[in-house]
């Protein structure tokens, strides 16, 4: 079990440290400056916050020293020449299956470092980036640099080699609303799962095109959604175009991947060749963004579930956890220590964590609850924090 929690958050970076049998919170890092994800790389203790600069852009910040001292990075960039599709923003009389015209074309260039991933302990400097508007990047050199993958750049399902000219390809990625503060509506890239048997196999997620494999080291790509239906498609079983919330995989049992989705919640126990749905709406689960999984049983997840779409908040003004230990068959619901009136929470795809049997989240309102019972009891740990973005076990 860790004795660290870290929390990216709207004003800055919020570390816990368990002392004896409490955990206290330092004085914030990064006082001010939004923070979309925290995390600390277990094999060598650094720890990682991704900065998103209003005025001077995302960066990277890390501190090598237990978060005592912080050193910013330079950003990622695009190399030259790289380009992407135009993505527009749906209105209500929107109709995703009418002729859009020729594509328009932009120049890439980050938006938001959203989720970073850290290599296999024989991969020392190893580091994974997923951005907005949906590039992977990796650095080689403990994110010193960084380089642009151009398998997933240039794939087929987003236009082809934009570098080369024009579109040869259909663009079948769709925007995220995450970027529309940002002035855009882009695809992003929020999940990035290592196999832990064997480092060139990943899977990535990207809102909203769906779930990708490669088993190369990033050479090659291929779509993993079948069995993923999108109910606002006008195929609701189509290859692409799919809205996964947050994927994640049991580091014991790697095929077993779990997805929280904006459409249910999904299961898979084969690596994700293929997905089923395992919402059961009439006990609450079914929309919702953090999903987390038990480091050693595959058929054991947790989510926070919430109201779908314009309300996103607690059910009925209630906030609870569910835990399924069967694969989805079946989901218990846990309120213990959490409120169950007047409850606006709604947690963000990287606002849950497990490690051992000790749960965190935290909520866009500044709630930070704990449990470490499994998610059947949970204690605050305080009311009045920035909006939490990400919750990460050190």
């Amino acid at each position: 079990m860790s004795n660290m929690i870290l929390l990216g958050t709207r004003k800055g970076t919020v570390i816990f440290d368990r002392v004896d049998s409490t955990w206290r919170p330092r004085p914030i890092a990064h006082a001010g400056i939004p923070v979309c994800y925290a995390a600390r790389d277990a094999r060598d203790g650094t720890l990682w916050a991704s900065l998103d600069h209003g005025h001077w852009g995302p960066k990277l910040s890390r501190s090598r020293d237990g978060g005592v001292t912080w050193q910013d990075l330079s950003s990622l960039k695009y190399p030259d020449g790289a380009r992407h599709i135009v993505q527009m923003l749906p209105t209500p009389d929107f109709d995703p299956a009418a002729p859009t015209g020729q594509p328009a074309y932009k120049d890439a260039a980050v938006y938001k470092i959203w989720n970073l991933a850290f290599g296999s302990a024989g991969q020392p400097g190893r580091i994974y980036a997923g951005t907005i508007p949906g590039g992977l990047f990796v650095s080689d050199d403990g994110g010193d640099t960084w380089t642009l993958n151009r398998p997933l750049w240039n794939h087929a399902s987003r236009g082809g080699d934009l570098f080369a000219g024009g579109a040869t390809s259909e663009n079948q990625w769709g925007g995220t609303p995450a970027s529309i503060d940002y002035g855009v509506f882009e695809p992003g890239i929020h999940s990035i799962v290592i196999d832990p048997r064997d480092p060139l196999h990943m899977h990535i997620a990207v809102s909203s095109a769906g779930v990708l494999e490669s088993r190369d080291g990033g050479q090659t790509w291929g779509p993993r959604n079948r069995g993923v239906t999108n109910d606002y498609l006008p195929n609701p079983e189509a290859e692409w175009g799919h809205d996964p919330h947050f994927v994640t995989a049991c580091p014991a049992q790697p095929d077993h991947l779990w997805q929280q989705n904006h459409c249910g919640v999904f299961y898979s126990a084969d690596g994700a060749q293929t997905w089923t749905k395992v919402s059961q709406p009439e006990a609450g689960v079914h929309f919702g963004f953090p999903i987390a999984v038990d480091a050693r049983d595959g058929r054991t997840a947790w989510v926070v579930p919430a109201r779908a779409d314009m309300a996103r908040m607690a059910i009925d003004g209630g906030l609870f956890v569910a835990r399924t230990t069967d694969g989805g068959k079946s989901w218990q619901a846990f309120r213990a220590g959490l409120p169950q009136e007047n409850a606006y929470d709604i947690v963000l795809r990287h606002g849950l964590d497990v490690s051992g049997d000790c749960l965190c989240f935290g909520s866009t309102t500044g709630n930070v609850y704990l449990s470490e019972d499994r998610g059947e009891t949970w204690q605050c740990l305080g009311n009045n924090f920035p909006p939490v973005y990400s919750v990460r076990f050190g």
